[in-house]
């Protein structure tokens, strides 16, 4: 495999493992029911199922395995030449250069026998391998190799399953856990790396009058449309949700809001250019910006809650520009209400950091 070729296979296996939500997770009892059977089935004492993206290898589940030589049985798991269809097997590791000096080889658990079989994302993307390990030395009949292509097959089944319940089925986006998932292990790795991140909410405006006028085939096209325009103009964002209704969300570590205005300004001129524009003249949008400090203790509740107070400010000012202007055009001079400016200094207060846009 070309290093461009391997480069865009780890891109597209990072994002399968962002959107079914299993980066860098705990050991969960649906895949460990799986390296159970594996051992079982196959009658070896070792099984594990490794995952890898473009940065981390981890050890999702482990039978026989001691975790606190996990980044062994990683390594050993990643050598393991996924980019083959069937299984790779290693009949004596001992009399193999690739595996020859492994620590686990070398030294306890003195391993022999070795066969791995890739792991797919749902969109067909090598995401990891389930490994077999044995202490000593021997072979992978035809029907054991075809066992073992059905329990990777399990694992990819699982991996589908978590990713249908984080995707929105409309946009194919994150849905709103899928999205708390990612946030939270990006905010976690944020805090060790001591990088910023940005929380961008976009809602739009006046949605509901589309769904009324034009019907909810209509809407659906407005936010299908919508949801790839945010991919787009956010190709690096870590994530990109649909929250529930009319409601968006982007997470990008090491970005700043500065430095995330041109995508806003790109997304708006992408929407003038598209055909919406000229269908639904009214329709627009709101922004709401939170930074996220690694020093902090902010969550992704806190930063979405602060997110959509900086909307909310938003548009209230949006709101009183146009009130504003109207008064004006009619000649009247006398400002309209101070409760909603009071509203509006509260929720500034409030938003702590929050930006409007």
């Amino acid at each position: 495999m070309t290093a461009t070729a391997k480069a865009a296979d780890e891109t597209q296996a990072l994002r399968a493992l962002t959107t079914a939500c299993v980066l860098d997770t705990l050991p969960e009892e649906r895949f460990d029911r799986i390296v159970r059977l594996a051992c079982r089935a196959l009658d070896v004492p070792m099984a594990v199922v490794s995952l890898v993206d473009r940065e981390r290898h981890w050890l999702k589940s482990g039978a026989g395995v001691d975790s606190g030589e996990s980044r062994h049985w990683i390594s050993l798991c990643d050598r393991s030449a996924l980019d083959r269809s069937g299984p790779v097997v290693v009949a004596d590791a001992t009399l193999n250069p690739q595996f020859a000096g492994h620590p686990l080889v070398v030294g306890p658990p003195h391993i022999r026998f070795f066969a791995g079989q890739c792991i797919r994302g749902p969109d067909g993307s090598q995401v990891g391998s389930l490994c077999l390990i044995d202490r000593v030395p021997r072979t992978l009949s035809a029907a054991d190799a075809l066992v073992l292509t059905d329990l990777a097959a399990m694992v990819d089944r699982e991996i589908s399953l978590l990713e249908t319940a984080t995707t929105d089925e409309l946009t194919r986006l994150s849905n709103r856990r899928g999205f708390a998932q990612v946030a939270n292990h990006v905010l976690a790795l944020c805090r060790h790396n001591q990088r910023r991140a940005t929380v961008i909410g976009l809602d739009l405006d006046h949605f509901k009058t589309i769904n009324d006028r034009h019907g909810h085939a209509a809407g659906d096209q407005v936010l299908r449309t919508y949801a790839k325009m945010l991919v787009t103009q956010f190709p690096d964002a870590d994530a990109v949700a649909r929250l529930g209704g009319d409601e968006f969300v982007v997470i990008c570590s090491g970005r700043t809001r500065d430095q995330l205005h041109g995508s806003l300004e790109r997304l708006r001129a992408q929407y003038a250019l598209s055909p919406l524009a000229g269908a639904y003249p009214g329709l627009s949008w709101s922004v709401g910006i939170a930074e996220f400090d690694p020093q902090s203790t902010d969550t992704i509740d806190d930063l979405l809650r602060r997110s959509d107070l900086a909307m909310y400010c938003a548009k209230a000012d949006r709101n009183e520009q146009q009130h504003s202007q109207a008064r004006a055009d009619a000649g009247c001079d006398e400002p309209r209400a101070t409760r909603l400016g009071r509203i509006v200094a509260q929720a500034r207060q409030l938003v702590r950091g929050g930006v409007g846009d």
